[in-house]
């Protein structure tokens, strides 16, 4: 998998003087999707197929830049909110201490919880990539699970936060 982001970094700059990627198509859809049910996951990829839907963009390395911006874009964002759950969570724990609670620490399992995603979000889209047997959508398609389970992971925990309902 190593190998395969360094080629996307190559690819995403030669598609970078011809593409540019905006969030606000992903944005729009958070801002106006219904959270009740759950955090919006449908809404991950939106900026992504935006990009992608340009001539440019429907290119495999159009398609590979397109999906890595909005992957990054998700991880800036995963990275904000695990560090304000974070928080939150330490906050409650000392709330807990101070009234004499042995509870289970939310921070020490929030941290467990990321720690054992990470490898999870990896095998999972080395399977993904797998699938292509080493054609050219082999990228395209690691890119894109890396975005989807980002934004997944990153909806989840704005769920746990409160965030967009």
């Amino acid at each position: 998998m190593r190998w395969m982001l360094v080629w996307l970094a190559g690819a995403g700059v030669a598609a970078a003087q011809d593409l540019a990627f905006d969030p606000g198509a992903t944005v729009d859809c958070l801002e106006q999707a219904d959270w009740t049910g759950g955090p919006p996951y449908d809404c991950v990829g939106e900026a992504a197929n935006q990009c992608m839907a340009t001539a440019d963009g429907s290119t495999t390395v159009g398609m590979g830049f397109c999906m890595d911006a909005e992957w990054q874009w998700w991880d800036a964002r995963l990275n904000r909110v695990y560090g304000e759950l974070m928080q939150q969570n330490k906050a409650t724990d000392a709330e807990m201490t101070s009234i004499g609670a042995t509870v289970p620490s939310l921070a020490e399992n929030l941290k467990a919880m990321q720690r054992a995603w990470i490898p999870f979000r990896d095998a999972a889209c080395d399977y993904e990539m797998a699938q292509w047997g080493g054609g050219t959508g082999q990228g395209p398609a690691l890119v894109g699970c890396l975005m989807m389970e980002t934004g997944r992971q990153t909806l989840s925990m704005e769920a746990r936060l409160g965030e967009g309902q």
